[in-house]
């Protein structure tokens, strides 16, 4: 095995307090396949490395970390990616993101190849995802709903972490390592 590949069983992600989730989590329960496999997170590094070189890395991001000091993002407004043939990623746009931009701009110096998520059209464009929609009609009016009925949402983001799973259909993501900013 190859520990210095990336893998799609891990993730360096940004995680919003557990105390906050309630609102999320029931947007996703009617909207989120993946709400089985994935906390409510913000990607920074995805596909990310083996859960076996997390130690290792786990020096390096610290360094960084420490040189970044927390900071507070809104989760205010809703947004979707269009993927095509009338399929729809919704999210909350964390704001603001130039901060989120900033950070995993430093961390991916430490990993320059697990940058997959620049590579989209627009770059890196940091959301929590909260469901997949099928359908314009349908997209319209759920945003529209869900926009309505939103209460905005603040945390401080005063920590990353490193996130894996086991390598089968049904297995979750779990913390495996916290590293903190600086406060």
């Amino acid at each position: 095995m190859n520990f210095m590949s990336k893998i799609y069983t891990s993730a360096v992600v940004i995680i919003p307090p557990e105390s906050l989730w309630a609102p999320i989590q029931e947007i996703r329960t009617k909207y989120d396949r993946q709400i089985n496999r994935w906390m409510p997170h913000i990607n920074l590094l995805y596909p990310f490395k083996h859960f076996n070189e997390f130690s290792n890395l786990e020096k390096e991001f610290s360094i960084i970390c420490k040189q970044i000091v927390s900071f507070e993002i809104s989760l205010k407004i809703f947004n979707y990616f269009h993927h095509g043939h009338q399929n729809y990623t919704i999210w909350l746009k964390p704001e603001p993101s130039e901060l989120i931009l900033k950070l995993q701009e430093k961390l991916l110096k430490i990993v320059p190849d697990c940058n997959d998520v620049n590579k989209h059209k627009n770059g890196f464009t940091p959301h929590l995802s909260v469901g997949q929609i099928k359908g314009k009609e349908n997209l319209k009016s759920i945003l529209e709903k869900l926009q309505n009925q939103w209460q905005e949402i603040k945390f401080v983001v005063n920590s990353i972490y490193f996130i894996s799973r086991e390598k089968n259909k049904t297995s979750k993501f779990h913390i495996e390592k916290k590293i903190a900013l600086k406060m």
